[in-house]
């Protein structure tokens, strides 16, 4: 028999975990849910907009009734649970109607605070929580003109504006000289407040309500200054309050809420309980994004799989109020041991502002121009150090390409068919349509619905533009490190941790050992399973062909048409007629149609069919020439200039040591692909300062940079060191290659790496621990026995099985 599941609160933390659970456990439990208001389960986010009458009830409803009966689920709309009999696990209504429970999980979510002066209950004064709050303000806005919103924070903003677009004439009562303080510093306060005075918006502050005035309805506000405002609608939206009422009257330990442990139950383990009204290592939470992530832990745990933990949330702000962008995390007033870097350009309407503490980012707050944001609060939650790039910090993100300028102005001005995301094809019009009609919240879920995002990265920012300006003020960004992907919880760092410790020597004893969802994995974290195994156990691991993508598995890249191409290495571009005359051959031979020369100074070989990639590979061998790798994860190349042999610029052989590098790390597996190049001179012919490893020549020796790229997103390097010999230039390029293949993310490049993990711990890795270095390198080394092994010259011996290149034969019938 299933088990019996009561909910007692039908808003969008409660059913997020119904909804979580029917993902993982579908069939567990028989689902009862108890919704104090007379509806489905609705976007309280989006009540703005409905204020503003740029929405509809309709629109921004997630779950209608015909979901609850879709997935066997017994819905009780506007029946308020008035009591909790713990001893005989039965809940009961208000009007008598009971449901009995094996598990009881409580989303009471909470209450909007009450000023309690004088008069705050006569008829005209209202607050802004649910429906039934915008309906009223908007019938009083049918029928009034004055309206006065106690509270300038985010909610009393966004009720001030929807009843300005109702055609009331509103005024702000604020009891701080900051509008929005908990997200915002005086400065930014100061912005906010002359953009809505602008707009029509009127403030009485610093003022503290002493009383509501009216005898049968309410007609003005009286402060403590003895001064009155007069209104005829008085809304208050001074915050809200946990709402703990039910669970503490029934027994459930409560303080400033529900108290709950690391995996959402309460001190009664038959009763869990997540959103606002909920209480968690001392924290409360209101944005939507911790709330979520506390119904994925409490699924986890109704569907008896135990393994999830809620470890709390360090969240960012990042909201449009009233059309105008903001974004705030952290620590952004700061005190005399912080430092403050502070950009402001008033008459663009621009403030962004970064608080310092040892070069590490502890807050921020941004107005106007919020694309950054992101990349702001990631840096201060992996306690980045700045101090390499903190000339350029207040400038945003190095890499992030065209598609995240311009700030959110632009994702607002966009016409619905404009592309934002390249790679996949996806426009605004795409992801608006995804954000309303199915109801999503998060970056993930728009990526998986429109894979807009879910490629090279550069539009992200573009992305949560347009998620804000849909979701208006409720949107709130809170990036953290997130899982492999959705056949298990674990993280990158996390899964490559406990291959090392438990020495796990398959992929299979990975996913049995982390209870991965899926039997089989997916074509995410296969292939990154795969590298993980290769790069801890080299000597021990047998590389999983079927876990790799196409071109690594036929070690050519797959053409548009369907045919190969082939590359075959060419130390640091260095080539013989020999060598030429083979590939002349081979291209004869086999009839490939074109021969090129590519931007890493090889040759390509394109249009070989499938069939025939063996024969060539075999002619090639023969001619003493081996795979170029051009199609993996690995090594690709070695850019040399010809160096001090020929050029009279020339100050060290670059040739000949790039010919050494790509000798030493050719073969190398890695989490993306990784190019090198070696420059004999500061006019940098080779161009080594947009490789991942690249050396410069000088007089005196060599520089060495690292984390640049070509591309869509070009990266300059940034400079790990000088060294002054060929033997300590390999020392260290071994060094730093090992440390990025054995602590970056699968598809990870260098660049992005370096400023994920700051390029201060890289120089302290590989440039100022010796000792360190050297294991490395050493590390490096003995990967290296392993790894240079050309696959060609594999599957032409028949060293592993040909099948992949045998064609399908077509069988006559007999």
């Amino acid at each position: 028999m299933k088990e019996k599941l009561v909910l007692i609160g039908n808003g969008m933390a409660g059913v997020r975990t119904l909804e979580e659970l029917l993902k993982i456990a579908p069939e567990k439990y028989d689902v009862t849910v108890f919704g104090a208001e007379p509806y489905g389960n609705y976007n309280r986010i989006l009540l703005s907009p409905v204020l503003a009458g740029e929405k509809t009830i309709d629109q921004i409803m997630l779950n209608d009734r015909q979901w609850y009966a879709d997935n066997g689920i017994t819905l009780y709309c506007g029946k308020e649970v008035v009591q909790i009999d713990r001893r005989n696990r039965k809940v009961i209504a208000a009007d008598g109607t009971t449901a009995d429970y094996d598990h009881l999980l409580l989303a009471t979510g909470s209450n909007p605070f009450i000023i309690p002066v004088p008069g705050n209950d006569l008829p005209g004064v209202v607050t802004f929580r649910d429906i039934r709050d915008v309906d009223l303000m908007l019938e009083a806005s049918r029928k009034h003109q004055h309206a006065v919103v106690i509270g300038g924070g985010l909610l009393g903003l966004e009720a001030a504006n929807g009843l300005m677009r109702q055609g009331m004439s509103v005024t702000v009562v604020h009891i701080t000289e900051t509008l929005m303080e908990r997200q915002l510093d005086k400065a930014a306060g100061v912005l906010l407040r002359k953009s809505l005075e602008e707009r029509g918006m009127h403030f009485y502050m610093p003022a503290q309500t002493m009383a509501i005035l009216g005898d049968d309805r309410v007609r003005g506000v009286r402060f403590k200054d003895g001064s009155e405002l007069y209104a005829d609608l008085v809304v208050m939206a001074v915050g809200i309050r946990p709402n703990f009422e039910l669970a503490k009257k029934s027994g459930i330990h409560c303080e400033r809420g529900i108290v709950v442990s690391d995996t959402m139950q309460t001190y009664d383990p038959r009763v869990y309980a997540v959103g606002e009204c909920v209480q968690h290592r001392g924290q409360t939470y209101g944005l939507v994004a911790p709330l979520f992530e506390q119904a994925k832990v409490c699924a986890n745990h109704l569907a008896h799989l135990g393994y999830a933990r809620y470890q709390g949330s360090m969240t960012s702000t990042k909201l449009k109020v009233t059309g105008i962008d903001l974004f705030s995390a952290g620590d952004f007033i700061g005190d005399e041991t912080t430092e403050e870097i502070v950009l402001k350009d008033a008459s663009r309407g621009m403030y962004k502002k970064i608080v310092l503490k040892d070069n590490r980012i502890q807050g921020a707050v941004m107005y106007g121009d919020t694309v950054d944001g992101a990349w702001y609060f990631q840096l201060m939650r992996d306690g980045t150090d700045v101090s390499a790039f903190r000339d350029h910090l207040m400038f945003g993100e190095a890499h992030l390409g065209d598609a995240g300028h311009g700030g959110q102005n632009k994702a607002v001005a966009m016409s619905d068919d404009m592309e934002v995301c390249g790679c996949n094809g996806v426009c605004k019009g795409t992801i608006v349509k995804a954000v309303t009609e199915k109801g999503l919240f998060t970056l993930d879920e728009v990526r998986s619905h429109t894979k807009a995002s879910s490629s090279c990265g550069s539009c992200t920012g573009l992305v949560e533009q347009i998620m804000a300006s849909v979701l208006g003020g409720g949107y709130s960004a809170a990036p953290k490190e997130k899982p492999m992907c959705k056949c298990t919880d674990h993280t990158h760092d996390a899964v490559r941790k406990v291959i090392r410790e438990q020495h796990l020597l398959s992929i299979d004893a990975v996913m049995r050992f982390l209870e991965w969802r899926t039997p089989n994995g997916c074509h995410s974290c296969r292939p990154a399973l795969n590298y993980y195994l290769l790069c801890a156990w080299p000597g021990e691991y047998k590389d999983d062909a079927q876990s790799r993508f196409i071109n690594e598995r036929a070690h050519a890249n797959i053409q548009k048409d369907g045919t190969y191409s082939v590359v075959p290495r060419m130390w640091g571009g260095l080539t013989t007629p020999d060598e030429l005359r083979a590939i002349a051959d081979v291209a004869d031979k086999f009839k490939i149609p074109t021969v090129k020369v590519t931007g890493g100074q090889r040759i390509d070989l394109l249009g070989v069919k499938k069939e025939d990639l063996p024969a060539v590979w075999d002619d090639l061998n023969r001619a003493g020439m081996v795979s170029g790798h051009a199609y993996g994860k690995s090594l690709r190349t070695v850019k040399t200039c010809v160096g001090s042999e020929w050029c009279r610029f020339g100050t060290q052989d670059s040739t000949g040591l790039g010919v050494k590098l790509e000798r030493r790390t050719w073969g190398s597996w890695m989490p993306h692909k990784f190019k090198m190049a070696v420059s004999g001179c500061p006019r940098n012919c080779a161009e080594a300062t947009i490789k991942d490893f690249g050396v410069v020549c000088v007089d005196s020796g060599y520089e060495l940079h690292i984390g640049g790229n070509g591309g869509v997103k070009v990266r300059a390097t940034d400079l790990l060191c000088k060294v002054t010999t060929e033997a300590e230039v390999d020392e260290y390029c071994c060094a730093f290659t090992q440390l990025y293949r054995e602590e970056a993310h699968y598809l990870e490049r260098t660049a992005p790496w370096i400023e994920r993990v700051g390029l201060e711990y890289v120089k302290q890795r590989v440039v100022e621990d010796e000792v360190g270095r050297k294991a490395l390198y050493n590390r490096f080394i003995e990967s290296q026995k392993y790894a240079q092994v050309d696959p060609w010259a594999e599957r032409v011996s028949h060293a592993v099985e040909q099948h992949e290149f045998v064609p399908l034969k077509k069988v006559a019938a007999g």
